[in-house]
């Protein structure tokens, strides 16, 4: 009886010990696999267009002052009209003026002495163009020295009087540029998997990046530069 338990015991024991050997192989295989797998390379692609602005927001700001407030908002009233009579003139639609209600300072009452000061009332009125067609706007601010013939200084070094152009078709072109930072990206991997005597592989993991919309530069905003880099990462092969 104690020789059969004995036996079995014997057995037991080696097919426990062929488990753990077949076992040990497996896994030495796969970490083998996944060290292999583990070897990557990171890249970086670049996209990048110019593009013209597609909206144009553009503010025609002026001041005046006077001691008579009624005179003021006549004048300001006035010179309004002739802003929106020189928009339409060059082409803008009513539905793409607007006109803001005057702001109005009383000096005398922000404590200003009464000696420093030759006008009580100083009023701001501005005309603002929002349209589609930033050919136009470009066209029109160049004539604005015909309101200056009409006695209307228009600000225009103020920041909120610069105008701003803005590109809004970004989904437009998302796809293709995507598509061209990816490929650019897979170029600088084949290239370094090249360099390194290995064979590329599958793509591990990919992000697009974010996309960015900026004046090409200062001197035409009306130009965009849109730029998007995507990161990928490779697995490389011997």
């Amino acid at each position: 009886m104690v020789q059969r338990r004995l036996g079995e015991a014997l057995v037991l024991g080696a097919l426990l010990a062929v488990g753990l050997v077949g076992a040990g192989a497996m896994l030495a295989g796969g970490l083998a696999k996944f060290k292999s797998l583990d070897r990557v390379v990171s890249v970086k692609g670049l996209s990048e267009r110019e593009v013209p602005a597609d909206i144009a927001i553009w503010p025609i700001r002026f001041s005046e002052a006077d001691n008579d407030l009624a005179r003021l908002y006549a004048t300001l009233e006035s010179k309004n009209a002739a802003i929106v009579e020189y928009l339409k003139s060059a082409g803008f639609e009513a539905s793409e003026i607007g006109t803001s209600v005057p702001a109005i300072q009383d000096r005398l009452a922000q404590g200003y002495a009464g000696e420093r000061v030759s006008f009580r009332y100083a009023g701001t009125s501005t005309i603002t163009v929002y349209t589609g067609r930033v050919d136009a706007v470009l066209a029109a601010r160049i004539g604005l020295y015909d309101l200056g013939r009409k006695g209307i200084a228009v600000a225009g070094s103020d920041y909120e009087a610069r105008t701003e152009f803005l590109f809004t078709k970004l989904n437009e072109i998302k796809p293709a540029m995507i598509e061209e930072a990816t490929r650019n990206a897979r170029q600088v991997a084949e290239k370094f998997a090249q360099d390194s005597d290995s064979r590329l592989g599958k793509i591990r993991s990919a992000n697009q990046g974010q996309f960015s919309i900026d004046d090409r530069d200062s001197n035409t905003p009306h130009v965009k530069r849109v730029r998007v880099v995507s990161t990928v990462e490779y697995y490389l092969a011997d």
